[in-house]
């Protein structure tokens, strides 16, 4: 398998690093196809993209026609001799800001009808990335509806066909969850030595690989913050608690709630109990923290799941925080 070049920051290009439980469980797919559209969850700058870019380089070497397709960046990548179906969603990456981001969305499974109708395509891959941001929450449930009638009511038969979708919009899994329409897969940061991997490509001077994991925990967008910072922890800490406004998010608190987040900063399942649940839904909401995380056995996750407990990375049984800068960010606020 030919590992594909990442820009992974300002004039550094990368090899996919590791991930391999996920390229495997790929290759099963691509060998059988997807009954029920995959939807892989997991958080922010987990590697999902990458994960999914290289995902088209599988799909190819099983003969697979295969689009993938970014609507909230306006980006797509398809692998086909179709002409028409690539001039089509490039013109829809063309138009402007507001519109491009739904159609590009829309029209990828249309692309994937006629493949399958009009060019008896008999591999089909679509793989979707962060849609559930540009279409809304209230709809991803119907959009999920719509992949999976790509794979129950195709136009025409085909052999075998593959739909993935990540996001990392913690709401959308909610809205998803409520129908049967798919099934929902995630994915965490990266295992330590995928993550010592993906270090190793990082060039110096850099801080010892235990520091960078200690602030990162294996995520790789953390990682590349760092570098944009100059490794300066504070910088990223600051920038994440203006982005999320959590100066007032806190402020709007209760004072049981601080306590409850004060708690939930040396430990993150305190938070998983029933009059917390409405301060848990909120972290969420802000992409701060993963609630309700699946056992950890092998076939309920995409890839590695994440240690059981790891309470230095900010991790318990049933909720964690995203990475431990996320932690880091609300603690510093609190403070």
């Amino acid at each position: 398998m030919r590992r594909i070049k990442l820009s992974f920051t300002r004039g550094l290009e990368i090899e996919f690093a590791d991930r391999g439980r996920a390229i495997k469980q790929l290759e099963d797919f691509a060998e059988r196809g997807t009954r029920y559209p995959i939807i892989v969850f997991g958080p922010e700058g987990c590697g999902k993209t990458a994960w999914l870019k290289q995902s088209i380089e599988v799909l190819r070497g099983y003969g697979y026609d295969a689009i993938y397709i970014d609507p909230l960046h306006k980006k797509f990548i398809a692998y086909t001799d179709v002409e028409d179906a690539v001039k089509r969603l490039a013109n829809a990456t063309a138009e402007v800001i507001g519109v491009a981001e739904v159609k590009l969305a829309t029209l990828a499974i249309d692309v994937v009808k006629e493949l399958i109708g009009i060019w008896r395509r008999k591999y089909i891959a679509i793989l979707v990335d962060e849609a559930f941001q540009v279409i809304g929450i209230e709809k991803a449930g119907m959009y999920v509806k719509s992949l999976l009638n790509l794979v129950e009511y195709p136009p025409e038969g085909y052999e075998k066909i593959v739909v993935i979708a990540a996001t990392s919009e913690g709401l959308s899994r909610i809205e998803i969850g409520r129908h049967r329409w798919s099934e929902i897969m995630p994915i965490w940061n990266m295992p330590s030595e995928g993550f010592k991997e993906l270090y190793a490509e990082i060039p110096n001077p850099k801080p010892p690989l235990e520091d960078a994991w200690k602030m990162t925990g294996g995520n790789p967008d953390i990682l590349a913050k760092l570098i944009n910072s100059n490794w300066n922890s504070n910088e990223v800490i600051e920038k994440m608690v203006e982005g999320r406004k959590l100066r007032s998010f806190i402020a709007s608190l209760s004072i049981h709630e601080r306590r409850w987040l004060l708690e939930a900063v040396e430990d993150p399942d305190t938070l998983f109990v029933r009059e917390r649940m409405p301060l848990l839904n909120k972290l969420v909401e802000l992409n701060l923290i993963v609630d309700d995380i699946p056992e950890r056995k092998q076939y309920l996750w995409i890839d590695e799941p994440p240690p059981e407990r790891d309470l230095e990375l900010g991790i318990g049984k049933h909720v964690a925080w995203q990475t431990p800068l996320h932690r880091e960010a609300v603690k510093r606020v609190m403070e």
